[in-house]
């Protein structure tokens, strides 16, 4: 908030300074020259660089603080506290943290008296304050904790302090620069236009940035795996080791787990297609402008519940409803009231997640028919076809590349889905072309690796990020399809 009233002030002088120059502040009085830029230009040049070197470098500053903290507390750590291989556990260094923040918690004078107690002292003080203390913390994390917590409040004082200086003399610089002839809008549209490259960068670099953390990771998992058993073997069983027991690596068989995602995925397409589809022609050519104004959103609103949500009903309703009906029928055919659909099966997974996909179906739909030209559809109306042919013959064929689109983003979305899959299909990992059967997805399984207290370079953990690795890159080619085939058909109805 300082940099930003410095900015501000030093804006509110760029432009009477420039204003001064030309001037124009004099009642009257005979004018100035001519300004190169309107005062307001060399206002904001000021307000840039006040505000934009400030800010990147204490954005720069509370990113490295943590790294530089971190690498203290590691230098400071007991010898006793160390594990084999001379290296602080992961585990203790966590347990510090958790109590650094508790100590955040108390009022500063009980965090100040925190320096002369132990872990049974402080642990009253905590307690009355409703503070939880972690077990496994130690008498001699509670230094570290109080060093890290002062060296965290020492840097960010710091940082500020240099970032306020910065920012004033950033608005000095600025008005120094002011003149008559001076270009600031040349400068000023610059820094603009650098910021919108730099925001348009950011998710090339994500991108970026997402790739190389699961790539680096897979490489070291098929470090212990080879590639032909994970892509090509048929059993999943990993065989869970906890953390320091160094257990069997297990196999790691991606066909079930792919299967799984693929087969669930595509009952939610054969569910969510059609219905969006159909919607989509409803609203676009049938509705009226009333109905089309409820409809649509009522519709829409199914895109805004969490899939938790849609998980709880499709373990506690759609399942339950499968299983007592599949039951019904097998005593009416058999007598025998087993039920051949269990509670948790494909199929309950797949219809609740059309039901959730129907909304980005029908939405991207509606719209891509919406923006047919309605040349092409009166057209075929004055040639004497039904609005039924129309829409069939005219329509449809006219918007077919985008809705082709729109279901592979679809079908993307429905790859990634996790909380629907863990209620309604389970978590075994097996082959079967039986829909009213369990299976999991990959998603599913990635959660399951990296929950749990489990060695950071074991196969077990590791395997999740060639799980991942291999998830993206089916989106990402599923991505890319559907805009090639936007922008190869895009023209032709334009």
């Amino acid at each position: 908030m300082i940099i930003v009233l410095i900015g501000l002030a030093g804006w509110i002088a760029g432009a009477r300074r420039a204003s001064a120059f030309a001037g124009r502040e004099a009642v009257g009085g005979p004018r100035g020259p001519k300004l190169h830029s309107r005062a307001t230009y060399h206002g904001a040049f000021v307000f840039c660089l006040a505000v934009v070197p400030a800010l990147v470098l204490l954005l720069v500053g509370l990113a490295a603080a943590p790294g530089y903290v971190a690498a203290d507390v590691h230098n400071h750590f007991p010898a006793s506290a160390l594990d084999a291989d001379g290296k602080v556990p992961p585990l203790s260094y966590e347990l510090v943290n958790q109590l650094g923040r508790n100590l955040d918690l108390l009022p500063p004078d009980e965090r100040a008296a925190a320096s002369a107690m132990t872990l049974a002292d402080l642990g009253p003080v905590f307690q009355r304050r409703g503070i939880p203390l972690a077990g496994g913390t130690e008498d001699y994390m509670l230094p570290l904790a109080l060093r890290a917590d002062e060296l965290s409040s020492t840097l960010r004082l710091g940082l500020a302090g240099v970032t306020i200086v910065l920012a004033a003399a950033g608005a000095l610089f600025g008005l120094s620069r002011i003149a008559v002839r001076f270009r600031a809008r040349n400068n000023v549209e610059f820094i603009v236009r650098s910021l919108l490259i730099l925001c348009s960068l950011v998710a090339i670099l994500t991108t970026v940035g997402i790739i190389c953390s699961m790539l680096f990771e897979a490489i070291e998992f098929f470090r212990h795996v080879s590639p032909q058993s994970f892509f090509f073997g048929t059993v999943w069983d990993p065989r869970f080791a906890a953390a320091g027991s160094g257990g069997a690596s297990g196999q790691f068989g991606l066909i079930p787990l792919l299967a799984g995602t693929l087969y669930i995925a595509a009952v939610a397409m054969l569910f969510a297609v059609p219905t969006g589809l159909l919607a989509a022609v409803y609203m676009a050519e049938y509705a009226d402008r009333r109905v089309r104004s409820v409809v649509k959103p009522l519709l829409e609103v199914l895109a805004g519940i969490p899939t938790i949500v849609y998980g709880f009903f499709a373990l506690i309703t759609v399942g339950p409803f499968l299983r007592d009906i599949s039951a019904e029928i097998a005593g009416l055919a058999t007598g025998d009231y087993a039920p051949f659909i269990q509670g948790q099966s494909i199929l309950t997974a797949g219809l609740v997640m059309g039901v959730m996909l129907i909304p980005f179906v029908s939405s991207l739909s509606d719209d891509i028919i919406t923006a047919v030209p309605r040349s092409l559809r009166d057209g075929s109306l004055g040639l004497g076809a039904t609005r039924s042919e129309t829409i069939k013959k005219v329509v449809l064929p006219a918007a077919l590349p985008g809705i082709v689109s729109a279901i592979l983003l679809t079908a993307s979305r429905a790859i990634g889905e996790t909380m629907i899959v863990v209620l309604a299909a389970g978590v075994a990992a097996r082959l079967t072309i039986n829909p009213f059967e369990a299976m999991t997805t990959v998603t599913v399984k990635i959660v399951n690796q990296l929950t749990g207290d489990l060695e950071f370079n074991s196969p077990q953990t590791l395997v999740a990020f060639a799980l991942g690795i291999t998830l993206f890159a089916i989106t990402l080619l599923l991505n890319i399809f559907a805009l090639y085939i936007v922008r190869k058909y895009r023209e032709q109805y334009e």
